[in-house]
């Protein structure tokens, strides 16, 4: 992001993706034993919700290679050691579920749900001439793509009915996602999906052309406030009662009971007549809850 700046940037110009090279495999990496697995999948589970089963345990070895390097240990076995030591639970763990967690996402992915909230629930809850202050909150945001179509879609709809204000409240687990949704930079081909009207109108471009990267506009980021929020905690210390919640594509990750406690916290923080937004493979069949169907994946609070 060096050279990627407010400064660097101006108007949008669509321009060809270019896609990262792959890198080489580390033939050397060091290897998780079943034990150390067992320790570390034990800890994630208990501390973070997240589901790793003993299929996942190359997925865990390969992405904390990283970690062992930077801290100079040659062996998976020491670092789980000083992942538990007083200083590694205070310094390390942070960086581990940066790691560890999943950050898969997209500008208007499950666009359905984009169109549903611009056409239908904004037209039939704040019609043009109402006046309002929407709240919205986008938990487990990832790198931020999701909170920022959001804004863009808020903002769109507030062409049609001024009035109308709106703030965007986006979290994660992750501190490297939550640092990298603040700059509101991205590669080029991220917003390939984007009608080139919206990219043109909320994104500006870099000038410098090799790095080929976009950045969201100013008045666009204002709106988004990012904050790191762990949704297997007891306590959801959000800023607002919400009018609308999305979490899609986060609850796959956790077991069923893990999966209703979070919805019923989701759901104490919107207020009642509020919408809970899930992903479209997500399911609250059989939970108790208080929620009322509206279309698929979508509900709204009782």
């Amino acid at each position: 992001m060096n050279n990627c700046s407010q400064d660097t940037m101006k108007e949008y110009i669509p321009g060809n993706a270019q896609e990262e090279n792959n890198c080489n495999p580390d033939h050397h990496a060091a290897r998780l034993d079943h034990k150390d697995f067992e320790r570390l999948s034990g800890f994630i589970t208990d501390e973070f919700g997240i589901k790793m089963p003993a299929v996942k345990r190359i997925m865990l070895q390969s992405r904390l290679q990283k970690r062992l390097k930077e801290l100079g240990f040659i062996n998976f076995s020491d670092y789980v050691d000083y992942l538990f030591s007083d200083k590694g639970l205070e310094d390390e763990v942070i960086h581990m579920i940066d790691l560890v967690s999943t950050n898969k996402t997209d500008f208007f992915r499950e666009n359905n749900h984009f169109d549903y909230l611009l056409h239908t629930l904004l037209p039939d809850c704040y019609p043009p001439g109402s006046r309002a202050a929407l709240k919205v909150w986008s938990a487990g945001c990832a790198s931020g793509e999701e909170a920022y179509t959001l804004a863009i879609v808020l903002s769109e709809y507030k062409e049609k009915n001024p009035l109308l204000d709106f703030s965007v409240f986006a979290t994660d687990i992750s501190t490297r996602m939550i640092r990298t949704a603040m700059t509101a930079i991205y590669k080029e081909d991220r917003t390939d999906n984007i009608p080139l009207a919206i990219k043109t109108k909320y994104f500006l471009r870099n000038q410098i052309q090799a790095e080929k990267k976009v950045r969201i506009i100013p008045e666009l980021r204002e709106r988004v406030m990012f904050s790191r929020l762990n949704l297997i905690d007891d306590y959801y210390a959000t800023p607002f009662i919400f009018d609308i919640v999305f979490c899609r594509n986060v609850l796959i990750y956790f077991d069923r009971t893990v999966q209703e406690q979070i919805i019923l916290k989701l759901c104490s923080s919107i207020r009642k007549g509020g919408y809970l937004f899930l992903g479209h493979s997500e399911s609250v069949a059989g939970l108790n809850l208080p929620l009322r169907y509206v279309i698929p994946t979508v509900f709204t609070k009782i």
